[in-house]
């Protein structure tokens, strides 16, 4: 069995302000300013472009890029693996940090210590000139209707990435979605939007209710909640997630996709989900950017390629060394663990994405607050909550089962509207740190230490923004202003 955590990745989103004005920036020159800066290390890099503009720049480290806006940057890690990882991850993430504030200097932006933007347009004009040009916002908005446009103002988020046994990976699954509401409790820190406090400590995860509310099929809102029970297998997962109540995203005809954001838009005529593609001999469709039709074969490439495509607090995301035919994966998904099986024999590497935990950073109110080297921790600290209950995964599943599945359901809300103000949330997050720490060595004891703080002094990041935002004086611009310096990312280990 490979063990939990053998390796370690993160995605690491960014809000990023205009000095001074503590507005949305959407960057200008910053990937060739960062490239420069990470040639001068020696680094070798490449930058991605989509229509000529610079999206993505790429290193043997990962890749440093942006999210659905240019005002949002997300830094994926590349995974790191073996013994001591996660000192390896917390050097990369403060270098990359370090890396990232230097590039964005010199067009005088820094990045917030925030989860979302907490005065940021979100109208029409904005939408079309900080949008990222790629493919895949075409589907969603022209072709599914979504109200993409709610999360421009910069909604970011932390994901940690642990890599798990696939005989593990539907426990592992069911542990960090149950057990969710501590995370976003623990990492809240988004209470203003668009100028105003909206009474929620983490309101950047309203973005999903928001986002499909008028989407053209049901089913695009169903995949944002969470189901009434835990997923019995990885088949039941993908049931789910492919099942009759859904409509398969659009489709690539090539087989071999890199990158699922700026894949070629085709989708199925009739919006059939993907298992009734997957077990159909072909199907007819069009391709919306040339309006051409063309005729689609079902390949195992579609199933792992459509692996992206629900919204819950946590994914398990995979890749495989081979592809077995489409009437091998189809037998094998009629038997309770036949996806687990199927996918050990063909080189299966999987590993469960965190989705709940909001972005928070280093600032001048933490240290000031809780010291430099703790402060330090932040941003790591999600990773080795995560990486020590499945490591500990026998213990948070019996955590899990004791609160019950529809109770801990609830309770994401709570954690959402109330963080620590709630009793049982506060009771969940002490069951949880006592877990997870369990599932830690001692050397790594001290990753945990910034949750440990906020759960003993009950405050989180937004009851720290709203703080500074209440005993300031003005309409929102000029409130703003009074985040700088405050509330903007400083690092002390570089």
């Amino acid at each position: 069995m490979i063990e939990v955590g053998n390796k370690l990745g993160l995605e690491m989103e960014m809000v990023i302000v205009h000095k001074g004005t503590i507005k949305s920036h959407p960057i200008q020159n910053y990937f060739q300013n960062l490239a420069k800066i990470k040639r001068s290390r020696g680094i070798s890099i490449t930058i991605k472009q989509v229509n000529g503009i610079n999206i993505e720049l790429n290193t043997f480290l990962g890749k440093s890029g942006l999210d659905n806006g240019f005002n949002l940057l997300e830094t994926s890690f590349s995974p790191i693996q073996g013994e001591g990882n996660l000192v390896r991850l917390y050097e990369l993430i403060n270098q990359e940090l370090n890396d990232v504030i230097n590039g964005l200097e010199l067009e005088n932006a820094t990045i917030l210590n925030a989860s979302n933007h907490p005065y940021c347009r979100v109208d029409a004009e904005w939408y079309s000139r900080v949008c990222t040009p790629r493919r895949i916002y075409k589907e969603l908005v022209g072709y599914r209707k979504w109200n993409h446009w709610v999360g421009i103002d910069s909604k970011a988020q932390n994901g940690p990435c642990t890599s798990i046994d696939i005989k593990q990976a539907a426990r592992a699954l069911n542990v960090i979605l149950g057990l969710s509401p501590a995370f976003i409790a623990l990492y809240a820190n988004s209470p203003i939007e668009n100028g105003e406090i909206t009474g929620l400590k983490e309101n950047r995860l309203t973005m999903w209710s928001k986002m499909f509310r008028n989407s053209r099929f049901s089913g695009d809102f169903f995949l944002h909640c969470l189901p009434n029970r835990p997923f019995n297998n990885l088949g039941d997962y993908f049931r789910w997630m492919f099942g009759p109540n859904t409509v398969t995203r659009s489709l690539s005809k090539d087989l071999i996709i890199d990158d699922y954001k700026s894949s070629e838009n085709t989708f199925l005529d009739n919006h059939p989900s993907l298992i009734a593609f997957l077990y159909s001999n072909k199907w007819k469709g069009y391709c919306y950017e040339t309006n051409k039709n063309i005729i689609l074969k079902p390949n195992v490439e579609h199933f792992v390629y459509s692996q992206f495509a629900h919204f819950l607090d946590a994914r398990w995301r995979y890749s495989l060394e081979r592809l077995p035919s489409i009437s091998v994966l189809l037998k094998n998904w009629e038997n309770p663990k036949g996806i687990e099986e199927l996918f050990e024999d063909y080189g299966v590497d999987g590993y469960i994405e965190g989705r709940a935990t909001g972005a928070v950073f280093s600032d001048a109110q933490l240290i000031n607050e809780i010291g430099k080297d703790l402060a330090s921790t932040v941003v790591i600290s999600p990773s080795a909550l995560q990486l020590g209950l499945l490591r500990n995964i026998e213990e948070s599943e019996r955590l899990m089962y004791r609160w019950g599945w529809l109770k801990l359901k609830h309770m994401r809300f709570q954690a959402i509207k109330q963080a620590f103000e709630d009793k049982s949330i506060c009771k969940l997050v002490k069951d949880v740190l006592f877990v997870a720490g369990k599932g830690l060595e001692r050397y790594e004891q001290h990753w945990l230490d910034y949750p440990r703080f906020n759960f003993e002094s009950r405050k989180t990041g937004a009851d720290r923004l709203l703080e500074i935002w209440n005993s300031s004086n003005g309409d929102p611009s000029e409130r703003l202003i009074q985040l700088n310096d405050i509330r903007t990312l400083k690092l002390s280990n570089i």
